[in-house]
C-alpha cells in the first residue's frame, strides 16, 4: 500500500522534509551555545548529545516503523495512539498535539518580534501591548495565507526554510575556517575548573552536567513527527518514513555542529553569559559586528518560518478526529483549495485567546515553551507503546468502539523486523517516560487542565451520535486526567503555581 497520490493536495518528499527542518529549526538553534554551556562542558555535552541522539532518533524510528507498517493509518500521529489505545485516548493525544501546537505559535509569533528589536528597538518588550497587536495581526495574517490552500503554505514554508539555513550554514563556515581554536575547546572539557562561581553550576559532577544538557534538548527536536502528520497527504508511503529519517538526521547534524563549534570559539564562562540569541554574539566575535546582524535576521526568518510549520501542523488533528467522529464534523471540512479552514479557523481564534492570556500574565517565552513541551510528550509516550504492542501481540489493545478500519493489517512483517521494531520502540518509551517524569509537574499539571475541554467536546460527540463514551481502561485515564487538573486549578487559586 505504498499508493501514488496526484490530487491537487499532494505534499511531495522536499515539502515533507522541509516541514519537519522548519519546525525543529525555530528559535533553539540560535540560543543553543548559552543553553549548552550554561550546563554542561563539552565532555558532558558530547556524552550528553548522544544519549538524546539515540533517544530521540528511536522516537523519529517509532513514526517511521509505524508509516510503514500501517499505512491505512494516514492520519498521523494521533492515528497510531487511537489504533494503539482506542478513541479516547488517541483524542486526548490528538487534542494534546494541537494545543501544544497552538501555545508554540504564540511562542514563537512573541520571539519573532522580540527578535526584531535588534533592528526596531519599539519591540524590545516593554510595550507588551503593542507586542500583543503585533503578534495578533500576525496570527490572522498567516491564517488567511493558509485559508488559501497546501500549496501556497507549503511554498512559504519551504522559502523560509531555506532563507533560515543560509545563515546557519554561513555560521558553521566562518567558525570552521576563521573561528575554531582548539585550545579553547579542550581547555575545560570535562567541566573540572571553577569558573562559574555562585551563578553557575560551579564544581557540578559529569553525570548532573549531562543530565542538565539533556533536559532543554527535547524543545530543539520537537517535530520531528511532522511529515507523519501530513501522511495523509503525502504522495507516497515511503516518503513519510523517508522524510521522518533524513529531517531527524539533518537536525541532529546542524545542533551538533553549531554546539561544538562554539566552544572554540569563547570559553564556556563566555557563552554561558549570551543571551538568548548567543549565535549571533559567536559569529560577532569572530568577523564582527555584521555577523550578529546576519544571525539576527536569520533568527528573524527562523521564528517565523517555525511559525507558519507549526500553524500548517496545529490544524491537522482537529481536522482528522472531525473526519473520524470524533469531534463535530463541521470541523472537518476542507475548501476546494485543499485547506481545512475550519480548523484553522478554530486555530487562529484558540490562539489569539492564549495571545490575551499570555500576554495579560506577561509570561516568558520558556513558559510557553514548557508548557508545550509537555503537552507533546503524550503523543510521543502512547506512539511507542503502540509499536511495543506490534512488535509483542500484533495489535493495540482491544477496542471495538474505535472501529475496524483502524485495526487493519499492514504488510507482513518478518521476525528480525519484528525484534528490532521492539528494540526501537522499548528505547523510545522509557526515553519518553524519562523525559515526561523530568518535565516539570506544574507544566504537566497546567496541559491537564487544557485537556479538560477537549474531554468535554468529545463526550458530548460520542452521546449524540450513540455512541459508547468511555470504557474501563479509558475511564481510568479519564479519572487521572480530571484528578490532575482539579489540582492544578487549586495550586492556581491559591497561587503555588501561575502561567509566569
Amino acid at each position: 500500500m505504498n499508493e501514488t497520490r496526484d490530487s491537487k493536495d499532494t505534499v511531495r518528499l522536499p515539502v515533507l522534509i522541509s516541514l519537519i527542518l522548519g519546525a525543529c529549526i525555530g528559535s533553539g538553534i540560535f540560543a543553543l551555545p548559552q543553553n549548552v554551556a550554561n550546563v554542561a562542558s563539552p565532555g558532558a555535552a558530547m556524552i550528553g548529545w548522544a544519549i538524546t541522539g539515540v533517544g530521540m532518533l528511536c522516537i523519529a524510528f517509532v513514526f517511521q516503523s509505524l508509516a510503514q507498517r500501517k499505512p491505512h493509518l494516514d492520519s498521523g500521529v494521533y492515528s497510531y495512539v487511537r489504533a494503539g489505545l482506542g478513541d479516547f485516548v488517541g483524542f486526548a493525544s490528538g487534542w494534546g498535539y494541537w494545543l501544544a501546537s497552538i501555545i508554540a505559535q504564540v511562542g514563537y509569533a512573541t520571539l519573532f518580534f522580540s527578535s526584531l528589536s535588534y533592528f526596531a528597538p519599539v519591540f524590545d518588550g516593554r510595550n507588551l501591548l503593542l507586542n500583543a497587536l503585533c503578534v495578533s495581526v500576525m496570527n490572522w495574517v498567516i491564517f488567511a495565507v493558509l485559508a488559501r490552500g497546501i500549496h501556497q503554505a507549503a511554498v512559504m514554508n519551504l522559502i523560509t526554510t531555506v532563507a533560515k539555513l543560509l545563515p546557519i550554514a554561513a555560521f558553521l563556515i566562518l567558525v570552521i575556517f576563521l573561528g575554531f581554536n582548539t585550545q579553547i575547546f579542550t581547555a575545560d572539557f570535562w567541566g573540572d575548573a571553577l569558573t562559574f562561581g555562585d551563578n553557575g553550576d560551579e564544581g557540578a559532577s559529569l553525570s548532573t552536567q549531562v543530565k542538565g544538557m539533556m533536559l532543554f534538548t527535547v524543545w530543539a527536536f520537537i517535530g520531528v513527527e511532522g511529515a507523519s502528520a501530513y501522511s495523509r497527504r503525502a504522495k507516497t508511503r515511503r516518503d513519510v518514513s523517508l522524510a521522518t529519517l533524513l529531517g531527524f538526521l539533518a537536525v541532529f547534524v546542524l545542533l551538533l555542529l553549531v554546539s561544538f563549534l562554539s566552544y572554540g570559539v569563547a570559553s564556556r564562562e563566555e557563552l554561558a553569559g549570551m543571551g538568548d540569541n548567543s549565535l549571533a554574539e559567536v559569529l560577532k566575535i569572530v568577523v564582527g559586528p555584521w555577523g550578529g546582524g546576519l544571525i539576527s535576521a536569520g533568527l528573524c526568518i527562523s521564528v517565523l518560518g517555525a511559525y507558519v510549520s507549526w500553524q500548517m501542523l496545529c490544524a491537522e488533528p482537529i481536522t482528522m478526529m472531525a473526519q473520524d467522529g470524533l469531534l463535530p464534523k463541521k470541523l472537518g471540512h476542507v475548501n476546494p483549495s485543499g485547506a481545512p479552514v475550519a480548523a484553522q479557523l478554530l486555530s487562529a481564534i484558540v490562539i489569539q485567546l492564549f495571545i490575551v492570556v499570555f500576554f495579560a500574565a506577561e509570561s516568558a517565552y520558556t513558559t510557553m515553551v514548557q508548557l508545550a513541551t509537555s503537552l507533546y510528550l503524550i503523543p510521543y509516550l502512547f506512539g511507542a507503546l503502540y509499536l511495543v504492542f506490534l512488535s509483542t501481540r500484533g495489535r493495540g489493545l482491544q477496542h471495538p468502539e474505535a472501529g475496524r478500519s483502524i485495526n487493519l493489517d499492514g504488510p507482513e512483517v518478518d521476525t528480525r523486523t519484528n525484534r528490532l521494531h521492539l528494540a526501537i520502540s522499548v528505547v523510545a518509551f522509557f526515553y519518553s517516560v524519562w523525559l515526561f517524569y523530568a518535565a516539570d509537574p506544574k507544566y504537566v499539571l497546567l496541559g491537564m487542565v487544557l485537556v479538560i475541554p477537549g474531554m468535554i467536546t468529545y463526550v458530548i460527540t460520542q452521546r449524540k451520535a450513540g455512541r459508547r463514551v468511555l470504557n474501563y481502561f479509558e475511564w481510568f485515564i479519564a479519572t487521572v486526567v480530571t484528578v490532575a487538573a482539579v489540582v492544578a486549578l487549586v495550586l492556581l487559586t491559591q497561587g503555588t503555581i501561575d502561567l509566569s
